[in-house]
């Protein structure tokens, strides 16, 4: 799978949900009930709203809202449900035939057909069409061909795939995968109308989908107003009457709006407000685990930490950081410590399991003795590279560095290396420049445990920015893809994940939280697993 890079650095999420232009604040929220609009925090998106070019937090918000896809993940478990697909089967895990639901359209009355889906899966992959998401379709037969390294397009739509009538069409990948169905929830793979594509103009000022709001106006820098469209033939239809979403620069300015009674929800409460936000929202405050997690990446491409027997050093290093001490009094318990290389979002039956185990438990005394046995610090001090500019990462940076050198009782066993900006960082990661641990992170497209191995731990994998490899590793992973019963296959990634655990082959930190306060208005407010507000089931008391 090619590496998620939209989503690798889930603190690039945060900063394009601080860096919203314009400001926000007012209330205009409508009357109670059903018909009630709910007014919510948000920020500009990035991007035109194209479901194969939106790839960051906020224009995935709206994308939630107007498009419904083959697959739906359930917003509490993160179960992949089928929604406009009736059935998706395969006996090889390599050619899927899927068969579409009756009665679906989008919101301008246009039939919801395969081609909807073919069409729009070709435009995404294609190199022409400049897409951010292109890579989700790389799986697909034909992709080289539309979207090839180098060099223009040899071919304007994928060989693997084929419509067979107006609710049929066939898919075949170029490798077994076995999860496949399940990552079609994703926005990427969304439908879409004939009106996207003959005049891609209008429909870009006033996208046109299937989900159940309607989008009603857009103001860039102010607001966009999202309406319940009452012909939604889903089952998750609207609970309110729409949803206004303004336009904030600041989240503790939004914050200060929610508490003063001018806006329904906020889904980012600032760090700095966490000491305060038990006292002024009380059980409208939300605190859940996210599909997120925050690790230490080695350089193994330096010879310096990749040496037989270092695994024993990078064990006690993770033993030696004190994660319930800095998520309880840095993160005010907005992170979760890590017990595996996932997330508690996939549940038991995902692949979520405590396989770290001691590893990731904070035991100074067998710190300081696996340190010494893997051969010590590479040159006596390592330096945990990260970037500057976003994130408050100096605060948490800092305090990992001292558990360290508290274990290890030599203060200078550890610090901190800023680097000035996101993208000089990057740059350093990217090129292979850093000499010791860095500051990583993953934000899932899918909730699959393939997902949070595969593209950061495999060998020669685009998100496998510290070039980890491990023969047994891939060979589990293989194994995995190829497996068609999915219990199997999940006891097959958590083999692979027990590979990466006897190597440490990256740190494990703690999970991220979704954080969300909402006022005394609106109810049956929650994240789903992505921390993204499931906004068509609130309601307007």
């Amino acid at each position: 799978m090619r590496g998620a890079t939209h989503a690798k650095w889930a603190a690039l999420a945060t900063a394009v949900a601080l860096a919203a232009t314009a400001c926000g604040g007012g209330g205009d929220s409508g009357g109670g009930g059903a018909g009630g609009t709910v007014s919510s925090s948000w920020g500009d998106p990035q991007n035109p709203l194209e479901p194969s070019n939106t790839n960051e937090v906020q224009g995935g918000k709206v994308l939630s809202m107007i498009f419904r896809g083959l697959k739906q993940y359930d917003p509490k478990t993160g179960a992949a449900n089928n929604m406009l697909a009736d059935k998706i089967e395969t006996t090889d895990s390599t050619n899927f035939t899927i068969t579409l639901k009756d009665g679906w359209t989008f919101s301008n009355g246009e039939k919801v057909t395969a081609k909807s889906f073919v069409d729009a899966w070709n435009y995404g992959a294609n190199l022409k069409n400049n897409q951010k998401n292109a890579y989700f379709f790389g799986y697909i037969d034909g992709y080289s061909q539309v979207h090839p390294d180098k060099g223009e397009p040899t071919a304007q739509t994928m060989s693997g795939l084929k419509v067979v009538d107006d609710k049929t069409f066939t898919v075949k990948l170029s490798q077994k995968f076995s999860t496949f169905p399940d990552t079609l929830g994703y926005a990427a793979f969304a439908p879409l109308p004939k009106a996207f594509y003959d005049d891609h103009a209008a429909w870009l000022s006033k996208p046109v989908g299937n989900g159940p709001y309607t989008v009603d106006s857009y103001s860039k820098g102010s607001q966009m107003v999202l309406k319940k469209w009452d012909g939604y033939p889903g089952a998750d239809k609207a609970q309110n009457g729409g949803i206004t979403l303004k336009v904030y620069t600041d989240n503790n300015t939004a914050y200060t709006d929610l508490t003063a009674g001018n806006l329904d929800l906020v889904d980012d409460v600032p760090a700095s407000q966490l000491k305060n936000v038990s006292a002024d929202l009380g059980d409208r405050y939300i605190n859940t685990p996210a599909g997120i997690i925050q690790t230490l990446s080695f350089p193994f491409y330096d010879p310096a930490w990749n040496k037989p027997g270092q695994e024993k050093m990078r064990t006690g290093l993770s033993m030696a950081i004190d994660r319930k001490q800095i998520t309880e009094t840095i993160f005010q318990k907005t992170r979760t410590p890590a017990q595996d290389w996932t997330s508690p979002v996939l549940g038991e039956k995902g692949g979520f399991k405590d396989i770290c185990g001691d590893s990731c438990v904070y035991n100074p005394t067998e710190a300081k003795k696996l340190v010494a046995e893997g051969g010590g610090i590479p040159g006596g001090t390592m330096k945990i590279s990260y970037n500057a500019d976003t994130g408050s990462h100096k605060e948490w940076v800092d305090a990992v560095c001292n558990s360290i050198n508290r274990a290890l009782g030599n203060n200078t066993a550890c610090v901190g290396n800023p680097v000035g900006t996101f993208a000089d960082y990057r740059n350093q990661v990217t090129q292979g420049k850093l000499n010791g641990p860095f500051r990583a992170g993953w934000q899932m497209d899918y909730p699959l445990i393939q997902n949070f191995l595969q593209p950061l731990y495999y060998t020669g994998a685009s998100s496998n920015d510290g070039k980890y490899t491990n023969p047994e590793f891939d060979k589990l992973v293989n194994q995995a893809n190829a497996e068609t019963d999915t219990t199997k296959a999940v006891g097959l990634f958590q083999q692979a994940e027990t590979v990466l655990k006897n190597d440490m082959g990256a740190i494990p930190l703690w999970y991220q939280n979704g954080s969300a306060g909402y006022s005394d208005r609106v109810e049956n407010v929650m994240l789903n697993p992505f921390s993204v507000p499931v906004y068509d089931q609130i309601k307007v008391k």
